[in-house]
C-alpha cells in the first residue's frame, strides 16, 4: 500500500446527493501521521443511520459521501507510535475516528460524547480533509479509535457489533442494569433490537420484545430467545405488562409516543432512546412523575465499552445475525433496509467486491 508518507488513492461507493444512490467513487485517503493505522477493509455492516446520511435527513450531509461506520479489515500499515496493533490482525473502527482528548467526556473516557467528535464519514478531519467510510477498499484511523477482532469471532459477524453491539450493551453497563434477574423490554426488532435481544438475554434478563404487530413473534421467541412478545396495538396484552419491566431499550427509529411504553415500566424504571427521528416525540407528564421514571438515550459507547462488548459476546458465544451482500448490491441492501427487510443487518464483502480493480 506504499509508505507512511505517501497518499493512496481508494475506491469506494459513495452518495451524490439526498436520493442516496451509491455508485464507484475514487478519492484519496488523508496524510498518515504516527498514531494511524491503515486498514484494509474486509468487511462493513450497513446501518440504518447510513440512510439518515446518505438521503439529508437530518439535513447535515456533504456530498460526494462514502458510508458505512461498522468497519472490520486487516492491518497493512502502522505508524511509528502506534504500538497497541500489528500488521496482519483483524481490528474494526466504528462511528468516531477523532476527539478532542481535552473536554470532560474525553478525560472521562466517554469520548464518544465529545463535542468535537469526528465522525468516520460526513465530517472533516483535523487536516481539513473529509472523512470517508468503510463503503471503501481502506481506511486510516487513528489507532485510538480501533479496537482488535477476538479470535473467536468471525470478522463479518463483529461488524454489526461494533454500532448495533455496543449501542445496546453501554447504556446497560452504564446504568447499572447488567446483573441478572432483571426484567427487560426492547421495542423494534432490527439490527440494534436483535443484539438487544441478545445480549440481554446473555446478562440473565427477562427480555420481553414490544413490536406493533404479531409478524415477528415466532422470530423473537424461538429464534431469538425472547421470553415474551407484546403487540403494542393490543390493549390487553399492554394492560397486562403494565408496571412490569425494569427497563425499555426503545431502538425505533420513527415517530412514535411514548406514553404506552412508559406505562409498562416499574417505578424507578428507565426508557432508553436509541432511534434516530427528527421529529420531536411526546409524553405527558405525569406517566414519568407517579413512577419516578426516566427517559434517557444514548449514542455508541466508549472505546473502553466497545473492547469489553466484543470480549462479552466472544465469552458468551453471542453472534448478529446477517445476510452478506457484494457493493454492487448495496444500493438494493439500503433499499431493503428502509422497508425493514432484513434478518437482521447486512454486511458488505468489501474485500471480494474487487474496488480497486
Amino acid at each position: 500500500m506504499g509508505s507512511l508518507a505517501s497518499e493512496r488513492k481508494v475506491t469506494g461507493w459513495a452518495a451524490r446527493d439526498p436520493s442516496g444512490i451509491l455508485s464507484p467513487f475514487t478519492y484519496t485517503l488523508r496524510t498518515t501521521g504516527p498514531e494511524d493505522v491503515v486498514i484494509k477493509v474486509k468487511y462493513c455492516g450497513v446501518c440504518h443511520t447510513d440512510i439518515h446520511q446518505t438521503k439529508n435527513h437530518l439535513g447535515m450531509s456533504n456530498y460526494p459521501m462514502v458510508p458505512g461506520h461498522e468497519v472490520v479489515g486487516e492491518v497493512v500499515e502502522v505508524g511509528s507510535a502506534v504500538r497497541q496493533f500489528k500488521v496482519g490482525e483483524t481490528v474494526g473502527a466504528g462511528v468516531i475516528v477523532g476527539c478532542c482528548r481535552e473536554c470532560g467526556s474525553c478525560k472521562s473516557g466517554d469520548e464518544q460524547y465529545c463535542g468535537k467528535k469526528i465522525w468516520s464519514y460526513n465530517d472533516v478531519y483535523t487536516d481539513g480533509k473529509p472523512t470517508q467510510g468503510g463503503f471503501a477498499s481502506a481506511m486510516i484511523v487513528d489507532q485510538k479509535f480501533v479496537v482488535k477482532i477476538p479470535a473467536g469471532l468471525a470478522p463479518e459477524q463483529a461488524a454489526p457489533l461494533l454500532c448495533a453491539g455496543v449501542t445496546v450493551y453501554s447504556p446497560l453497563k452504564h446504568f447499572g442494569l447488567m446483573q441478572g434477574g432483571l426484567r427487560g423490554g426492547i421495542m423494534g426488532l432490527g439490527g440494534v433490537g436483535h443484539m438487544g435481544v441478545k445480549i440481554a438475554k446473555a446478562m440473565g434478563h427477562h427480555v420481553t420484545v414490544i413490536s406493533s404487530s404479531d409478524k415477528k413473534r415466532a422470530e423473537a421467541t424461538d429464534h431469538l430467545g425472547a421470553d415474551a412478545y407484546i403487540v403494542s396495538s393490543d390493549g390487553a396484552q399492554m394492560g397486562a405488562a403494565a408496571d412490569s419491566l425494569d427497563y425499555i431499550i426503545d431502538t425505533v427509529p420513527v415517530f412514535h409516543p411514548l406514553e404506552p411504553y412508559l406505562s409498562l415500566l416499574k417505578v424507578n424504571g428507565k426508557l432508553i432512546l436509541m432511534g434516530v427521528i427528527n421529529q420531536p416525540l411526546q409524553f405527558v407528564t405525569p406517566l414519568v412523575m407517579l413512577g419516578r421514571k426516566t427517559i434517557t438515550g444514548t449514542f455508541i459507547g466508549s472505546m473502553e465499552e466497545t473492547h469489553e462488548m466484543l470480549q462479552f459476546c466472544e465469552k458468551k458465544g453471542l453472534t448478529s445475525m446477517i445476510e452478506i451482500v457484494k457493493m454492487d448490491q448495496v444500493n438494493e441492501a439500503l433499499e431493503r433496509l428502509e422497508r425493514n427487510d432484513v434478518r437482521y443487518r447486512f454486511v458488505v464483502d468489501v474485500a471480494n467486491s474487487n474496488l480497486d480493480a
